[in-house]
């Protein structure tokens, strides 16, 4: 349920509305907007009566969300989300640029690596520090190690750090070292790790299951907001069909659909949803001029030795060229990079 208040409403008349919502038993999440304050009540009650909200002072009007993700909804909160991580903005005119290889795999690696990210504009370095393979005899990451180069690199050079959590045991270690939690593809539905995940305050970006529907997807966005973390992104990066010339089907239509259902930035990653080198600029372009908020882009300067993904990370010429191509593209559509 909604309650939208008026424009004019005063904090003692929202405070009143609050302590009527929880005594009727309802769970209470405010957005704050720059009209007007939204209130989103959750719980199971098919039978309550709205009127006792409506007729409360203060009360423009209250209406059933039916969608089954409300706080990730537009009916909760109509405004985009814009997040503020350390001065760098999601969701905003510029689009963000997450890069990096997918696996740190030494100290001289990723400080080469971050110093591209960095001289290319970008402000968020990737990479993998606990790696989810397919094979169990293939490279894991570096682990704790894999994390303290991160952050030393990403010091050095002025970025932020998105790295993924696997497992429950893992938040509190990466919660240290990274500025963003990443949820992988193979985690979307993991929900006791989202649950536990959405009672920190880190940042936390959801990639959309080799399978997940748009809505699954917006679920899980949901359990991380329901459990008080208010800066979720989604990451498209491609989903399983039947088509085997790329890694998976790049869904760029997923971008503008989930802008018309919800508030929250949607980031693309066309190298996983490709696994190809050469289809990864294309993509990328495709998903700047589809409205995506941010790019995640593999990149690599000797990619046939990479310990993992080396066929879809990108040269270090070739990513530089890149930016300067979605730049122009950007700027077509209003927006900076």
């Amino acid at each position: 349920m909604v309650i939208l208040l008026e424009n004019n409403a005063t904090e003692q008349q929202i405070e009143n509305v609050v302590k009527h919502l929880e005594d009727y038993g309802f769970q209470i999440h405010k957005s704050t907007g720059v009209q007007r304050t939204i209130i989103g009540a959750i719980g199971v009650k098919p039978n309550f009566d709205t009127r006792k909200i409506k007729i409360l002072d203060g009360v423009s009007d209250v209406y059933r969300v039916t969608a089954p993700y409300k706080l990730a909804s537009k009916s909760f909160k109509e405004e985009k989300s814009i997040f503020d991580i350390k001065a760098v903005k999601i969701g905003d005119n510029e689009i963000a640029m997450m890069i990096g290889p997918c696996s740190v795999e030494s100290e001289d690696q990723i400080f080469r690596l971050a110093e591209v990210v960095a001289k290319s504009g970008a402000k968020i370095l990737r990479g993998g520090a606990f790696k989810p393979r397919s094979s169990p005899y293939s490279f894991q990451g570096m682990g704790v190690e894999g994390l303290k180069l991160m952050r030393k690199a990403a010091d050095e050079f002025g970025l932020l750090v998105i790295t993924e959590v696997m497992q429950i045991s893992q938040i509190e270690l990466i919660y240290e070292y990274a500025d963003i939690f990443q949820i992988g593809a193979r985690n979307m539905q993991n929900f006791a790790l989202l649950t536990e995940i959405g009672k920190t305050d880190k940042p936390c970006m959801i990639k959309r299951g080799l399978s997940g529907t748009i809505e699954e997807w917006l679920m899980s966005a949901e359990y991380l907001l329901s459990n008080g973390n208010s800066m979720v992104m989604l990451c498209e990066r491609g989903i399983r069909t039947f088509e085997p010339y790329t890694r998976n089907t790049f869904d760029v239509s997923a971008i503008p659909m989930v802008h018309k259902k919800s508030h929250l930035p949607v980031i693309a990653d066309p190298s996983h949803a490709t696994g190809l080198r050469d289809q990864v600029a294309p993509m990328a372009r495709a998903a700047v001029a589809a409205g995506a908020d941010g790019l995640m882009i593999e990149i690599h300067h000797d990619p046939e030795n990479a310990l993992s993904d080396g066929p879809q990370a990108l040269l270090p010429d070739q990513y530089l060229q890149l930016v300067e191509e979605l730049r122009m593209i950007a700027t077509a559509i209003g927006r900076t990079l």
